[in-house]
Formats: structure tokens, sequence, C-alpha cells
């Protein structure tokens, strides 16, 4: 079990980094940034692009690690630049591809199987800033399954690993 604190959250309803990243993101809401999410198994996060789509379930929530941003752009960069859902601080969230998690901010644990990388793309460098793609090769987060209903809220929280990869924190 591991302390972490969750940073930002982000939760998209309109898909805005299409098209080529040469003509810049299209706008969105404002409200896109929250401080509560709520999670459903196999769904993923209420009001999300994602939320209930056959082809995302496996990747319906992205975890990302505050600590693998370029240091010159955290803490300004938020997570309508990554496209990422949760931002966590405290836990080198890549290095558990293949596992089981919780994350629990006191409502009770959210369970998340960690799938695979969520790898970065060019929109990185337009959104971020340029060699942003390149310095987030392998630490751009883990797209993940709810596999509980729950809460996600921001501030501490506890991260805990039940089943997967041996490098428990």
């Amino acid at each position: 079990m591991t302390e972490v604190a969750v940073v930002q959250l982000l939760v998209s309803p309109a898909h805005r980094l299409s098209g080529r990243p040469a003509d810049g993101p299209a706008p969105g809401p404002d409200d896109e940034s929250v401080t509560r999410v709520e999670v459903r198994r196999g769904l993923g996060l209420v009001g999300d692009r994602y939320y209930a789509r056959a082809a995302h379930r496996d990747a319906s929530v992205t975890l990302m690690s505050a600590e693998n941003l370029p240091r010159d752009i955290y803490p300004t960069t938020d997570l309508r630049h990554t496209r990422r859902n949760v931002l966590l601080s405290g836990v080198d969230i890549d290095s558990f591809v293949g596992a089981t998690i919780s994350l629990d901010c006191g409502a009770g644990p959210v369970v998340l199987a960690l799938n695979r990388p969520a790898r970065p793309c060019a929109w990185m460098d337009g959104t971020i800033g340029p060699g942003a793609q390149r310095a987030l090769r392998g630490k751009g987060g883990v797209r993940c399954t709810p596999l509980s209903d729950g809460v996600i809220t921001l501030g501490p929280a506890t991260f805990r690993v039940l089943s997967g990869p041996d490098s428990a924190p």
C-alpha cells in the first residue's frame, strides 16, 4: 500500500484532439477539469467521451504519473493537453502495466485493470510543447478497465497492487 495524491481529473465529453496536430485542438468545454469522477465497472467515467463505448471498454480510463511529465512544464500542464483522465503523484503508474490495482480516495476502493501503455502521439508536441512526444515515450500513462464502481476525488489516496507484476510499491 502506498500513499499517493490524485492531482488532476479530466472528464471530457468531446474528442478535442482529432485531425492534424498542426491545426490545433478543437475548443472544448471549460468544465472538463473536475474535482470528482464517478467510475462505473466495465464502462468508464460517467460523462467522458469513452463512457460505455464498446471499442474503448478495455481502455476507458487513462492514468498518468505527474512525475513523468517533463519537469519544465509540470505543474503548468493540465490533463487537457495529454488526454489522460487521472494524474497521480507518488507512484510510477507506467511500471504497473498488467497489474490490477485499487485506488481509494476515502469513499472506498476503485479497482482498475492496467491493460496497456498509453503511447504519446504527435498531439503532445502541439499541446504541451516541442519534444513532449519523445520525452513521454514509455511514460505516457496506462489505459485501464474499471473493475468496480466508485468515486475518485482530488487529494490524498491509497494505491494498492492487488495482482499482477511483482513490482509492488
